[in-house]
């Protein structure tokens, strides 16, 4: 049986003042089953970017419901909210939001090391994520001494080290160059394969959707379209990404 790990259930999310309101999500509802990887795209100011932090809990819903493994997160505050962000979720930005004074080691230790996890137990688990994201060979060095690639590697590595129940990522390729993107994505499908890693992507770009196993296209802060790679190769599924794009229309350099 599967198991639902977010439900989004009809939220709203409007800015601004009576006089001049701006609706960023207009009703959206979806589901993510564990071991997802679910990918959503759309142009600027689509409402992506809010649907995201919503969901992260960096802002808050006008109405409607969000649950995280059957939790109403809309409803947390205070430090049933922190704790939940920090146990529940893990991050992915596209900046790396790596700690500069820190190792990479010390970095991705940092998440355990606020939980109070023993030192020998955060060791064990750090091997095994370096290995899964093969960046053992940058543990002892400072984020400077990084290529982008292994940076956001490291910020993977922190962002699952904890175990959450949901991986949010949010443009994670956006400042990568393409081989570095190809080996991130590769590592991300393998952590989505292997560890059974749920993750909840947003990006601009079909190539990095297409890692994905399913795709929800948002357009005007309603959901477009939704897609499933199914049996699809990876190339079939760009190509259909690609299909939906084109019927998005609006400025197509800034979905692609």
């Amino acid at each position: 049986m599967k198991e639902n790990i977010l439900k989004i259930s009809q939220i709203e999310k409007y800015y601004g003042t009576r006089s001049s309101l701006t609706k960023a999500i207009d009703n959206i509802s979806f589901e993510v089953d564990k071991g997802e990887f679910v990918a959503i795209m759309g142009a600027s100011g689509s409402g992506k970017t809010t649907l995201l932090n919503v969901i992260s809990t960096i802002d808050k819903v006008t109405s409607g419901h969000i649950y995280v493994a059957g939790e109403d997160i809309t409803k947390l505050k205070g430090n049933h909210l922190n704790k939940f962000r920090r146990e529940e979720l893990g991050f992915i930005f596209q900046d790396f939001n790596l700690l500069d004074t820190l190792t990479a080691y010390e970095n991705i230790a940092l998440a355990l090391s606020i939980q109070n996890i023993d030192i020998k137990e955060i060791d064990q688990r750090i091997k095994r994520v370096t290995e899964d994201l093969d960046i053992k060979n940058v543990l002892k060095k400072y984020p400077y001494q990084m290529s982008g690639g292994q940076k956001q590697r490291v910020a993977a590595a922190r962002a699952i080290i904890t175990n959450p129940k949901l991986v949010l990522a949010d443009e994670p390729t956006g400042a990568l160059d393409s081989k570095s993107s190809k080996m991130l994505l590769e590592r991300f499908h393998y952590l989505n394969q292997e560890l059974t890693a749920t993750i909840l992507m947003v990006t601009h770009d079909a190539f990095t959707a297409s890692y994905a196993s399913r795709v929800i296209f948002i357009k005007d802060g309603k959901i477009f379209n939704e897609i499933n790679k199914g049996n699809s190769s990876r190339k079939e599924f760009f190509d259909q990404i690609i299909d939906v794009v084109t019927l998005l229309g609006g400025d197509l350099n800034d979905a692609l």
